[in-house]
C-alpha cells in the first residue's frame, strides 16, 4: 500500500463518492467556520487552494466573493468540481501541490483537511511550503489544517489506532514509525455481510516539524488554534489550524 500513487487513490470511484452534502466534513458546523476564517485571512485578495479536490471549501469560498484558483492532482476530482462551477468562476490547474504553478499572485494559499500529509516524503512537504511562498505577495499567508499523530495511543508492539467509530463506519490508522508514515483505513458497512474498505497513505508531521518547514520557505508562524473557530491549541488537541505569514516586504 505504501507504494500506491496518489493518482491511484483519488480515482474516479473516490471522486464520485467523496461528497457527502450536509454531513461529515460537509456538515455546516464543520465547513462554515473554515470558510468564515479563510474569507478573513484572504483580506480582500485572491486565494489559491492546493489539492482543491471536488471544491468542498473552494466553491463556497468563491461564493463568498473571494476569487479562488485551485491546483489538483486528480483529474476525476477536478472533473467532479467542474460539475458544480465552471472554469471562469473557479479555474483549476492540474498538477501536484509541491511543484505546480498557478498564474497570478495571491494573498492566501491554503491546504485543508490534512492534505499536506498526502505528500509522502519530507522533501516534498518542504517543497510544498516553497511553492506556497512562490505564489504569495509580500505579507501573504499560508494556512494548513492538519491532524496531530496519535502515537500516544500506540503501545509497544501495536501498529494500529482506531480514531473514529460510528454506526456503519470504522476509521483506523496503521503506523510505520520508522518512516513516519501512516495508512488511514476507512471501513464502511451495513446490515449485510459485506463491507467497503478504502485507504490513503500519509506522511504525518508534528507541529514543530511543520514550523521548521515553514521557516525554510521564509514563513513565520502567525497563529495556531485547535480548530477553525479559534479554540486554544493544547497538548490534547487532535488537530490544528496553523497560519504562516511571509514578511511584509520580500
Amino acid at each position: 500500500m505504501g507504494g500506491m500513487r496518489q493518482e491511484e487513490i483519488w480515482d474516479f470511484d473516490a471522486a464520485q463518492s467523496y461528497d457527502t452534502p450536509g454531513t461529515a466534513m460537509f456538515a455546516p458546523e464543520v465547513l462554515g467556520p473554515a470558510v468564515d476564517r479563510l474569507v478573513e485571512l484572504a483580506g480582500g485578495g485572491r486565494a489559491l487552494e492546493f489539492a482543491i479536490g471536488t471544491g468542498r471549501v473552494g466553491v463556497p469560498l468563491a461564493e463568498r466573493g473571494v476569487p479562488v484558483t485551485g491546483i489538483e492532482l486528480s483529474r476525476p476530482m477536478a472533473d467532479r468540481l467542474r460539475t458544480k462551477v465552471d472554469e471562469a468562476a473557479l479555474p483549476v490547474v492540474l498538477g501536484d501541490m509541491a511543484t505546480t504553478v498557478a498564474p497570478g499572485e495571491y494573498t492566501l494559499v491554503y491546504l485543508v483537511y490534512n492534505t499536506i500529509s498526502n505528500l509522502s516524503e519530507q522533501a516534498e512537504q518542504v517543497a510544498c511550503f516553497r511553492n506556497a511562498a512562490r505564489h504569495l505577495v509580500p505579507g501573504g499567508r499560508f494556512v494548513i489544517e492538519l491532524w496531530v499523530p496519535e502515537l500516544r495511543k500506540l503501545p509497544p508492539g501495536q501498529e494500529a489506532v482506531v480514531w473514529h467509530t460510528e454506526p456503519g463506519y470504522i476509521g483506523l490508522d496503521t503506523y510505520d514509525v520508522l518512516r513516519q508514515h501512516a495508512v488511514s483505513h476507512h471501513i464502511r458497512f451495513d446490515d449485510s455481510k459485506q463491507a467497503r474498505v478504502s485507504r490513503s497513505v500519509h506522511r504525518y508531521i508534528w507541529p514543530a516539524e511543520l514550523d521548521l518547514m515553514a521557516q525554510l520557505a521564509g514563513f513565520a508562524l502567525e497563529s495556531r488554534h485547535a480548530d477553525w473557530s479559534g479554540a486554544e491549541f493544547t497538548a490534547d488537541s487532535r488537530s490544528h489550524v496553523s497560519v504562516y505569514r511571509l514578511p511584509a516586504q520580500g
